[in-house]
C-alpha cells in the first residue's frame, strides 16, 4: 500500500500530515510540485519478463508521458533479494542529491521508498505497484530500496545518459526513514 508521510525537515518526530489515499497523495504532492499518478497494472508479466515486454504493457502511458514531457530515453530497473550488488546499489541512492531533470519512475511490481527534501518539509513516498512518481529537476531527495530490494520500475529520462546524481553533502537522509523490508 502506498504512503506518504509529510514531517518537519528539523524532526522526524514532528509528523504533519499522512495518508494511503492516492488521491489525497497526489494533490498533496501535486503543492510541492511532484507528479504523482497510480496507473493499471494488469498486465500479464512473468517474474523475469523482458525489458522489452515490460515496456510493452505500458506503451500507451509511457508514450503519453513522453508526448506531454519530452523523454527521450526509457528504460527498466530490476532489482530482487538475491541481487550479488543489492547492498551497493541501495548505498548509491541512501544520500541525499538532485538531478538536472526530473526523475520519473513506474513501480511494475514490489516498492521503493524516495523521500523528497521541498523547502522546510520532507515528503516520504512510498511508491508500490501501480504507483509513478515524477520527482522535479533540481530537488533534493533520497531513495531507498531496502536491505532486501524488490522491486521492477519503469524509468524515463531526458538525458539520454540516464541517471547522473549531484550529492549535496548533507546528512539529513541519516535522520529519516529507511524502507525495512
Amino acid at each position: 500500500m502506498s504512503v506518504l508521510r509529510v514531517y518537519t525537515d528539523s524532526d522526524i518526530t514532528n509528523l504533519l500530515f499522512t495518508t494511503d489515499d492516492p488521491k489525497k497523495m497526489a494533490a498533496r504532492l501535486a503543492e510541492a510540485g511532484v507528479r504523482f499518478e497510480q496507473w493499471e497494472t494488469d498486465a500479464d508479466l512473468e517474474p523475469g519478463a523482458s525489458h522489452e515486454d515490460v515496456i510493452s504493457a505500458y506503451r500507451q502511458d509511457i508514450d503519453r508521458l513522453i508526448a506531454e514531457d519530452g523523454y527521450q530515453t526509457v528504460d527498466v530497473v530490476s532489482l530482487s533479494a538475491d541481487h550479488p550488488q543489492k547492498k551497493e546499489f541501495r548505498q548509491k541512492f541512501l544520500s541525499e542529491h538532485t538531478h538536472s531533470e526530473d526523475e520519473v519512475r513506474f513501480f511494475v511490481g514490489g516498492e521503493g521508498l524516495f523521500t523528497l527534501h521541498i523547502g522546510k518539509k520532507v515528503y516520504e513516498v512510498l511508491c508500490t505497484e501501480g504507483d509513478l512518481i515524477s520527482v522535479p529537476a533540481n530537488t533534493t531527495h533520497w531513495f531507498d530500496m531496502g536491505p532486501n530490494p524488490n522491486f521492477i520500475a519503469i524509468r524515463l529520462f531526458n538525458n539520454p545518459e540516464g541517471w547522473v546524481a549531484n550529492f549535496t553533502g548533507s546528512d539529513i537522509a541519516t535522520r529519516f526513514n529507511r524502507l525495512e523490508n
